[in-house]
């Protein structure tokens, strides 16, 4: 494993994992969300803090990242702690039930938080989210990544990022296991996938049924795969009007087989009309494309 890889591992699997497996408690009374106490046995302490990265040991002079950690629970050298850090990746800790609730935080700027998160990268937490539990094709996932559409979340989430006509990240829509969100202070315009100057734009209403579409028709050079994020912002609309208007365009309304999607679809319909497109409905067999996609894997298999 090379230095770049030993740095990702780091930043992506927290004290708190190697603590947990290892039977260590978390004191809450003692702890505080910047310094959580983690004991086992007699007298036996961790404090984990810089957000999960970093710890020492209140009884001894002991401390340092999450590889010194793992030498410090009993690994015999750096290859073993290695070795034990990178079967957790992926492993989400529990956390603490804090009686408080955490206060407020100036957010900082949404680019400064799009480019400080990682790409996913084969075997990540994001890559085999979308890859195991959503279906998504590896090749299809690269391509998102070399249009850099995608970063690491938390928890084993994945943020797929809105854009603006200009193309700067104007927020991004959060999926994980247990996580489905938006970004906090972040706009929903569009999630774009694809040819940007193709003619044929597929509306869909989450990024990851964008991606499934995208997968089920081989991702069209001729078609941008587009994403709602579950909302119809006025800057959404203004956004599928520009792409509407553009010379021989076409709208496609892949939105959801429900009543939100024909709700959606029929909003699509009436930019059409009144930019001049043309437009097409496109329903999946199933709710969303993502089952649709799960189920022609399915029967492959």
């Amino acid at each position: 494993m090379d230095q770049k890889d030993i740095d990702a591992l780091r930043g992506k699997v927290p004290c708190a994992s190697l603590l947990e497996k290892a039977g260590w408690k978390v004191d809450l009374k003692e702890s505080t969300r910047d310094a959580v106490k983690y004991r086992r046995g007699e007298g036996q302490i961790v404090i984990v803090i810089h957000k999960g990265r970093g710890w020492f040991d209140p009884m001894s002079e002991a401390k340092g990242d999450v590889f010194k950690l793992a030498e410090h629970l009993g690994a015999k050298n750096f290859p073993e702690a290695l070795e034990q850090v990178a079967e957790l990746d992926g492993f989400v800790p529990t956390q603490p039930a804090w009686n408080r609730p955490a206060r407020a935080k100036p957010a900082l700027p949404l680019a400064n938080r799009w480019n400080a998160r990682l790409k996913p990268r084969p075997g990540s937490p994001a890559w085999r989210y979308l890859s195991e539990s959503r279906s998504i094709p590896d090749h299809l996932i690269q391509e998102a990544l070399e249009q850099d559409r995608l970063r690491e979340g938390p928890h084993g989430s994945m943020w797929a990022s809105h854009t603006n006509d200009a193309g700067s990240v104007v927020g991004w829509e959060e999926r994980g296991p247990e996580w489905r969100g938006f970004a906090t202070g972040g706009s929903k315009v569009l999630f774009r996938l694809g040819t940007p100057q193709a003619l044929r734009s597929c509306v869909t209403e989450a990024a990851i049924d964008a991606m499934s579409l995208a997968a089920i028709e081989g991702l069209r050079h001729d078609s941008l795969y587009l994403s709602t994020g579950g909302g119809w912002s006025p800057a959404t609309e203004a956004a599928i009007r520009i792409l509407g208007a553009r010379p021989k365009a076409l709208l496609v309304a892949a939105t959801d087989s429900n009543r939100q999607g024909d709700v959606f679809g029929d909003r699509i319909r009436a930019i059409a009309e009144e930019v001049g497109s043309g437009f097409e409905r496109l329903r999946s067999a199933r709710d969303d494309w993502n089952e649709d996609l799960q189920a022609v894997l399915r029967q492959r298999r």
